[in-house]
């Protein structure tokens, strides 16, 4: 997608304090965190949203989340955890129009959101 902000990140034609990166996804710090930890995941393949996502990306959502978790315990949440968030479309909250997970942590987080 040309207009995408997460695709021009992946390009590097946008900065960003990068976390993570391999084949196959990117993580990066959130540049207006919510929480002492609050990183993003995403793949690099773009991806609407986790309701665009196809049979054949089902590898690539696993490697997505099992990467999620283990940078969430290398960024300080193993001991007392944190909160995985996939927005999805308008009434979901998604802001940016390419899959990705939110990794908050290092606080107590409320319920319900808001």
């Amino acid at each position: 997608m040309n207009d995408c902000l997460f695709c021009k990140i992946i390009k590097g034609e946008i900065p960003s304090k990068k976390l993570y990166e391999d084949d196959d996804i990117i993580a990066f710090y959130d540049i207006d965190p919510k929480a002492p930890v609050h990183f993003l995941v995403i793949p690099k393949k773009h991806i609407e949203n986790i309701m665009e996502a196809g049979k054949e990306d089902e590898r690539l959502l696993g490697v997505l989340l099992a990467r999620a978790a283990s940078l969430a315990q290398e960024t300080g949440c193993e001991d007392r955890g944190g909160r995985f968030v996939i927005n999805c479309k308008e009434d979901g909250a998604q802001s940016v129009n390419h899959l990705h997970v939110h990794v908050l942590g290092g606080r107590a987080l409320g319920w319900p959101p808001g």
